[in-house]
């Protein structure tokens, strides 16, 4: 009898074991837990080099990222910064990819 609750108890907490590392999986539309760890990494890592860039305005410039990929959204005044905001996001570790929604104003 108490082999029998022991196998029960051990197949309910594999049960909940699996679940709960399951909750934490990503799928194409949702980031699992490290991924968005990793992401809050690389947008805090733009956002501080876009803030230590001279020259560049990024107060106008919202930085999104989503497993890798990098939104770039907001206003700035030339084409020329513009280019220079994606750069700086490019030359970020883990960044994937940049998708430039950047208006001119």
């Amino acid at each position: 009898m108490k082999t029998r609750f022991s196998e029960v108890r051990t197949i309910a907490m594999a049960a909940v074991l699996a679940a709960a590392l399951g909750a934490c999986a990503g799928t194409a539309k949702k980031e699992s837990t490290g991924e968005l760890v990793d992401d809050s990494v690389i947008t805090s890592k733009v956002k501080g080099a876009l803030l230590a860039e001279k020259g560049v305005n990024s107060m106008d410039v919202s930085v999104e990222t989503f497993k890798g990929r990098v939104l770039l959204s907001g206003y700035v005044k030339t084409p020329d910064e513009r280019q220079r905001i994606e750069g700086v996001a490019r030359s970020v570790g883990g960044v994937k990819e940049i998708n430039n929604n950047i208006q001119l104003r």
